[in-house]
């Protein structure tokens, strides 16, 4: 354990008589053992007291066992002492001479910390661990692990510059003016980062001539403004089909005007946030397929991570029975392979995606008779190069280029005289509507074109994606 030597003992003597807690003393003489800390406040001070009246040989080695708290986030304010306090002119006030080892200590029992404002002091004690227990508890949330963060006044970074230079006059803004600019949405200039650029531009002598040195001691301690829970997010990935044609992957909404009432990524997502008791959601898939376009195979990957959720342990029973709710919940969609995974593991989905292969099946519809011997050669192409300029109906939402794709295979189902079915197996990205149609010359070559007639598309259907993710569950 660090204990206090010494050269500490001058440092210990001025920080209480500038009104400084035990906790930041401790900090200040660079004591590192956690045990130290988590003795009361009051034994603290009992202990550096007499530290001054035996010396130095007498050394603190009380430690206590605390537990840790399983607690997420606190943000502190002070109430009456804001980040405006920066712009404050006060005058000089005299430092207490510490050289002599018998001046006596003016004002140990601290009040109010000069330094941390009460921070270390109030929020360090059992009585506010148990508070933000309790908030734990009453959160009701499910976790194996925890990160406690605090959200600290911006003027403590102020403070703690003061009480390493140990000098005695008020600062004020104007010494960095470029950097507390106004900026919109913001209540104050005095922004902690702007408060930490400051300090890191300004001059050692020009903040002795602009900020008390140490800091004077405030009235009133820190307040904790409110406790927040926040647990990690929680990622959960499977396969979907889609089987209606009229049901787009993600709500679509066009001018803040909802068109049809609901996606496959809400039909999915309703019942996770249900269960994992989550804020909100983010999804995401391998590629994804028009509002008319169907899904079959063995489906789409997709990943939703929910965000907060207050339930995150679920057995492989309890997500198949998720599964089963989900496809009991709707016949436009059912989903497979639901499972838990890492976040590291969703990259897997986007690997490599336009090295991926894709399988279509489209149903063409051609102006002028066919016959089956007009359409056979189409089985015969194989890796087929395409220039394709962003479609017309896309080019709204995405940058004009012209894209390389290839069509690997096609396999030719003659109908009628003016239909036929046609089963494509090409590079993931390749717009297959635009490849029948050929959108007025934008893609090329095109069936049209192959055939020498006009030709479009009826129906539109994803056989498979092939993307070997995530893993295959025995549903």
């Amino acid at each position: 354990m660090s204990s206090l030597t010494e050269k500490d003992r001058p440092i210990v003597q001025l920080l209480l008589n500038a009104g400084t807690c035990p906790r930041c003393i401790l900090r200040f003489c660079s004591v590192g053992s956690q045990m130290l800390y988590r003795h009361p406040y009051k034994d603290l001070m009992k202990v550096l007291k007499e530290f001054l009246k035996n010396g130095p040989e007498k050394e603190d080695t009380v430690c206590f066992d605390v537990v840790d708290p399983p607690c997420k986030r606190i943000r502190l304010e002070h109430p009456e002492e804001g980040p405006e306090d920066l712009n404050h002119n006060g005058a000089l006030q005299q430092i207490p001479q510490v050289n002599d080892e018998n001046t006596a200590v003016e004002n140990s029992d601290v009040k109010v910390c000069n330094v941390c404002l009460g921070i270390l002091q109030e929020f360090c004690e059992a009585d506010f661990v148990k508070k933000v227990c309790q908030k734990v508890n009453s959160a009701d949330y499910q976790f194996t692990s925890f990160v406690f963060s605090v959200s600290l006044p911006p003027q403590l970074s102020v403070r703690e510059r003061a009480a390493w230079l140990v000098l005695k006059q008020e600062m004020r803004a104007t010494a960095c003016p470029d950097c507390f600019k106004p900026a919109k949405n913001k209540q104050s200039v005095f922004t902690r980062m702007a408060v930490i650029k400051a300090l890191e531009k300004i001059k050692e002598e020009d903040f002795l001539k602009h900020f008390p040195c140490p800091p004077s001691s405030p009235k009133n301690l820190c307040v904790a403004l409110e406790i927040q829970c926040n647990n990690g997010a929680v990622f959960v990935a499977g396969r979907y089909n889609k089987y209606s044609r009229s049901l787009p992957q993600t709500p679509w909404i066009i001018d803040g005007e909802r068109k049809l009432e609901s996606s496959v990524e809400e039909l999915i997502s309703e019942h996770l946030m249900a269960e994992f008791k989550a804020d909100s959601f983010n999804f995401s898939s391998s590629g994804r397929e028009d509002v008319d376009v169907r899904t079959l195979g063995n489906g789409r990957p997709f990943a939703i991570e929910l965000v907060n959720p207050r339930r995150i342990h679920f057995t492989a029973e309890e997500m198949k029975r998720l599964q089963q709710t989900i496809n009991t919940s709707s016949d436009k969609i059912q989903v497979r392979d639901l499972q838990l995974v890492t976040r590291e593991a969703i990259g897997r989905m986007k690997e490599g995606e336009e090295e991926k292969t894709k399988t279509y099946s489209a149903l063409i519809w051609t102006e002028k008779a066919i016959q089956k011997e007009d359409i056979a050669f189409l089985d015969d192409i194989k890796e087929l190069k395409l220039d394709q300029k962003t479609p017309l109906r896309v080019l709204h939402r995405r940058p004009l280029a012209v894209r390389c794709r290839i069509i690997h295979t096609m396999r030719s189902e003659y109908i009628d005289e003016h239909h036929f079915r046609l089963h494509l197996k090409t590079q993931a990205g390749t717009y297959i509507k635009e490849f029948v149609h050929g959108d007025f010359g934008r893609t090329k070559p095109n069936i049209g074109s192959l055939l020498n007639r006009t030709a479009d598309i009826l129906e539109l259907d994803v056989e498979s994606v092939d993307v070997d993710w995530p893993p295959t569950l025995d549903n």
